[in-house]
């Protein structure tokens, strides 16, 4: 991590002694682009936003004030604060300072194919969610997640991810590995659009999530391999596939939609009730080299909502 560190400073020039070519430092620059992107800022949302000692962002406020870079008005739900902007100086100072951030960025990608490009920003999105996962309180409920369909390479990618995950948080073995690409290989070999579905949940090209409506009978439906990243939990995420998936299965008609799960799964649980599902029955089970209670749960889909209803 720290090898790391030191070739990506490196690489952006951060140690300069003026970054991009410019008089200002890194903390200065940085101060500028918040003020350029969100007018109306105090000083005490900027010690806490970048993590800078309250001092020194004073010492610079006075630098940029001095130099007509800052302005200062009195906040009108409360007097004691002051809120801060950038001048019309200041957004001189801004401009050509924010054209050769994009440039040098440019300048890095320039080299790279689209792919290549893609992988990147996906790595450095997954750096960025595990060292500051988002949370309601700093990201709003979804934030920027679509829900799209499966495409080539998802499946894959599906079976990888899960047993991943169930090895490192439930010790299960390979077995459930096998399991999962089963079920993977069966739905693509039988995959029937009009009655079947796989969505994906993903944010700025990164896949976070995803579960799958299989057919179980001529009037029922499976939900299978419900799936969030850790990254991106307590976002709503899983619930929004869950109903992806029962509204799929009301579109085909079926009368009922069931799933398998197993009582250690608490979270997953907590969706199914919300969405409608009752537990049908349990019984313990040995697999994937645990102990285990399995649990079958049902949603009936035979009330159908009519139009407006």
């Amino acid at each position: 991590m720290r090898r790391f560190n030191r070739f990506h400073t490196q690489r952006i020039g951060v140690l300069d002694e003026g970054l991009l070519q410019s008089g200002f430092t890194l903390a200065e620059a940085r101060v500028l682009f918040e003020l350029a992107h969100h007018d109306g800022l105090t000083a005490s949302q900027l010690c806490r936003d970048l993590g800078l000692d309250q001092g020194y962002l004073s010492r610079i406020l006075t630098r940029f004030q001095k130099r007509g870079l800052l302005a200062r008005r009195t906040a009108e739900a409360d007097r004691r604060q002051a809120l801060l902007s950038l001048t019309a100086s200041g957004w001189d100072a801004f401009a050509p300072l924010d054209r050769a951030s994009q440039d040098q960025a440019a300048l890095l990608l320039r080299g790279l194919s689209a792919a290549d490009r893609a992988d990147l920003c996906r790595a450095m999105a997954r750096i960025e969610a595990l060292l500051a996962p988002a949370t309601p309180d700093t990201v709003p409920p979804d934030a920027g997640v679509i829900l799209r369909p499966h495409r080539v390479g998802d499946i894959g990618w599906i079976v990888q991810r899960q047993a991943l995950l169930y090895s490192t948080e439930f010790g299960w073995d390979g077995s459930f590995e096998a399991l999962v690409a089963e079920i993977g290989a069966a739905f693509l070999r039988n995959f029937d659009p009009a009655a079947e579905g796989c969505w994906v949940a993903e944010r700025e090209g990164e896949p976070l999530g995803a579960v799958f409506l299989v057919r179980a009978a001529a009037d029922t439906g499976q939900l299978r391999m419900l799936y969030v990243e850790r990254a991106a939990r307590g976002l709503g995420i899983g619930g929004r596939l869950v109903d992806a998936c029962i509204a799929r299965a009301r579109e085909a008609g079926y009368d009922r939609l069931t799933l398998w799960t197993n009582d250690i799964l608490v979270s997953a649980r907590k969706i199914y009730l919300a969405a409608g599902f009752r537990l049908v029955r349990e019984e313990p089970h040995h697999s994937f080299g645990q102990d285990l209670v399995g649990q079958y749960w049902e949603l009936d889909l035979s009330d159908k909502p009519t139009a407006g209803g």
